[in-house]
């Protein structure tokens, strides 16, 4: 009992006042096992622009066990697997890790969005990756940059920025489409990265409204 009602109290609060650049949400009302969240790419990262979309499964014993979280979208990172598990202190139980019952889902999802922008290839999952990050952080980025427009921007922004010229300037205004076997919107189809936090954050906002209406809290 004590599980749900933080949960819910958490969700609410994610879902009122989400941190920068983050959406999070509960797919099915009737289970708490499982929560869905996205991030945006912080500007100035190989990462800006894109969306990533992150599975948060909630063990029984939360929050006295950390959530196991996992990307769903490839992302090209030295401190996440293909499979798109993430090394990171704060989702450890002590003595290995950092994780207590006072932190949340808002702090380790932020928590993942200073990782991504600061990796550390001192504790890698991709030991290559880490390598390359480490002594030729020109080829990282331009990999990074590469799998987050093919893994992480929408499929027709994704051929526009492609086609583009250096000084020509995409002006398609922002759209939603649905990710597969959700009502979730995910946002992208502005090559602006300003324009696609304000629709992300737009969304969530809409999601809120929209859930409380139809009796999800």
């Amino acid at each position: 009992m004590q599980r749900i009602t933080r949960l819910k109290r958490e969700l609410v609060m994610l879902q009122e006042s989400p941190p920068h650049g983050i959406c999070c949400w509960q797919e099915d009302s009737n289970n708490m096992n499982t929560i869905k969240a996205q991030l945006i790419g912080n500007e100035d990262t190989p990462y800006a622009g894109g969306i990533f979309t992150i599975d948060i499964a909630i063990p029984e014993r939360y929050p006295f066990e950390p959530p196991k979280l996992r990307f769903i979208t490839p992302i090209y990172h030295p401190n996440i697997d293909s499979g798109g598990r993430i090394c990171l202190d704060t989702l450890k139980m002590p003595p290995q890790g950092a994780w207590k019952p006072s932190l949340n889902i808002a702090s380790v999802l932020t928590t993942i969005q200073l990782l991504m922008a600061e990796p550390n290839p001192d504790d890698p999952l991709m030991a290559d990756i880490a390598k390359e990050y480490k002594h030729n952080q020109h080829r990282f980025v331009e990999n990074a940059k590469h799998w987050t427009l093919k893994h992480a921007v929408n499929k027709a922004e994704h051929n526009s920025l492609r086609r583009k010229s250096s000084s020509a300037k995409s002006d398609c205004g922002p759209m939603c489409i649905q990710e597969e076997q959700t009502s979730i919107p995910q946002c992208s189809g502005s090559s602006s990265n300003a324009r696609k936090r304000e629709s992300v954050e737009k969304n969530c906002e809409n999601m809120s409204s929209f859930k409380k209406t139809r009796g999800h809290y």
